[in-house]
């Protein structure tokens, strides 16, 4: 399982990112297009890790909203 922060673009498209994985990030439409985007290259991001036999960074971020 990974965290990942969806938020509304400047393009009208909504960003996904998954900050454990550096540079992990995708876009859709949609919010849903948005998570099935990320999805997808999450799984990708890995593999290639995998593949590199690199090591796969730890889900390690803990997310807090703020109000201000």
């Amino acid at each position: 399982m990974r965290q990942v922060f969806i938020y509304p673009g400047e393009d009208g498209y909504w960003v996904a990112e998954c900050p454990s994985l550096p540079g992990c990030i995708s876009q859709g439409k949609t919010r849903e297009n948005a998570v099935n985007n990320i999805r997808d290259v999450i799984e990708l991001y890995i593999s290639v890790l995998e593949e590199d036999n690199l090591p796969i960074p730890k889900e390690n971020y803990d997310a807090l909203l703020v109000a201000v």
